[in-house]
C-alpha cells in the first residue's frame, strides 16, 4: 500500500513537472536548434495521431521544402495519409528575438508563438480545425527536441477547452543523416531496406491547401470532436 502510494506521488509529480516545463528550462543544451537552419532545404518526416486514450489514429509523412529569405522562413508541407489523402501545407515563420519566433498560416487564429533555447523549441497556438461541415476552436502545444543525430523529435498535444483531445508526433530527417553523411547510431538501421525508416521532423505554423479538403487542416481527431 505504501509502495503503491509512493509511486503515485512520484508520477503525479513527474506529471506536474511536465506540465511547468519551460522553454528556458534547455538553455545551453545541444546541438542548438536553429529553425532557420535546420528546415532550409529539403526534410522529411513521419507523424501519428494518438487520441487521449492513446489510440493510434492516423499516420502520415511529410515531404518539406524550406526557404529563407533572412527575415521569413517558408516551409512548404506536402502530406500523404495511410488513407491516401493528400495534403499541402504552408508556414510562414519570422524571427522575432535571438530566442522567439511567431507563426502564420491560414487556419491559425492570430499568430503560433514560438520560443527556443537550447536544442528545443516550445510552439503555442490556437487553431481553426475544420471537421466535416463544423470547425473546432483547438489549441496546440508543441515541443521540438533536436537529437545528436541530427533527427528533430516533435511532439504536440492537441486540446479543446482546456481538455486534451489527442497528440501528434513526428520525427524529421534531412538528406544527409539518410545518406548515412552524418555518423550516428541510427545509420545502419535506416539504411536497411526492411526496416522501418525515420524521417525528418518539423513543425512550426503554415497555411496547408489540401486536394481532397479545400478547407485545410493539420491533424484531424474527428471522432473526439463533436
Amino acid at each position: 500500500m505504501i509502495l503503491n502510494t509512493i509511486a503515485t506521488i512520484c508520477m503525479l509529480a513527474f506529471l506536474v513537472g511536465c506540465s511547468q516545463m519551460k522553454p528556458t528550462d534547455f538553455q545551453g543544451t545541444s546541438p542548438k536548434l536553429v529553425l532557420e537552419k535546420y528546415f532550409l532545404g529539403k526534410t522529411q518526416a513521419s507523424g501519428i495521431f494518438e487520441d487521449r486514450f492513446g489510440n493510434l489514429r492516423r499516420q502520415f509523412v511529410v515531404d518539406i521544402t524550406g526557404t529563407w529569405d533572412g527575415e521569413e522562413l517558408i516551409l512548404d508541407e506536402r502530406f500523404k495519409y495511410n488513407d491516401g489523402e493528400l495534403d499541402r501545407r504552408m508556414w510562414y515563420i519570422r524571427k522575432t528575438g535571438p530566442n522567439t519566433y511567431t507563426g502564420s498560416a491560414a487556419d491559425v487564429i492570430g499568430l503560433a508563438e514560438g520560443e527556443a533555447y537550447g536544442n528545443a523549441i516550445n510552439w503555442r497556438y490556437d487553431l481553426n480545425l475544420k471537421v466535416g461541415a463544423r470547425t473546432f476552436r483547438v489549441h496546440f502545444n508543441d515541443w521540438m527536441y533536436l537529437l545528436p543525430s541530427g533527427i528533430l523529435l516533435n511532439k504536440a498535444r492537441v486540446s479543446k477547452l482546456g481538455v486534451e483531445i489527442g497528440t501528434v508526433t513526428l520525427a524529421f530527417t534531412k538528406e544527409n543523416i539518410r545518406s548515412g553523411a552524418v555518423n550516428h547510431p541510427l545509420n545502419e538501421w535506416i539504411s536497411t531496406p526492411e526496416t522501418l525508416r525515420v524521417p525528418s521532423q518539423r513543425k512550426v505554423i503554415s497555411h496547408r491547401s489540401s486536394k481532397r479538403h479545400p478547407n485545410n487542416r493539420y491533424v484531424q481527431p474527428h471522432d473526439h470532436l463533436s
